[in-house]
């Protein structure tokens, strides 16, 4: 018999299905769907990198500082005009989950207008930055996690 497919594999993975059936998965899908419409990318795209960028958990902070739902870096919000105000730090407002999504897929959708529509190198852009993509000739970077970050937002969404 022939082996199962990659995408099934995943499927059946507790990792994926723990993810799949994580209550916020509802609770953020009308918000997710909106900035995805905002921005005219396609909704399961949005849930597959939150999926792989944050499990669907708003307060998720990585080991390089990227923030919420999204993996928001604050220098990314602030370029998208995210600023402290007398009330919530930057980081403080990253954390909020409609601002993390208008900001996440707004800079989704610069990076495949920057990259001519290709979801691979907007996809390793995300993840390792537009420099380092730039620095690879326009190329996946050969970094282990960007690779695998690129293979597994497509696998979640089905791509």
């Amino acid at each position: 018999p022939a082996a199962p497919a990659p995408s099934e594999l995943l499927r059946n993975h507790k990792l994926f299905l723990r993810v799949a059936q994580h209550p916020n998965v509802e609770r953020y899908a009308a918000l997710i769907d909106a900035s995805a419409k905002t921005q005219r990318l396609d909704p399961s795209l949005v849930k597959a990198m939150i999926a792989v960028e944050s499990a669907f958990e708003p307060q998720a902070v990585s080991p390089k500082g990227a923030l919420g739902l999204m993996q928001i870096m604050p220098a990314t919000g602030a370029r998208y005009g995210v600023s402290a105000n007398a009330r919530r730090t930057v980081e403080q407002q990253l954390f909020d989950p409609a601002t993390n999504l208008r900001i996440g897929t707004r800079y989704m959708r610069d990076l495949l207008q920057r990259f001519d529509q290709d979801l691979n190198l907007a996809l390793a852009a995300y993840n390792a930055g537009e420099g380092a993509v730039e620095q690879y000739a326009r190329t996946i970077p050969p970094y282990p996690e960007t690779r695998d970050y690129v293979a597994l937002v497509q696998h979640f969404g089905h791509y």
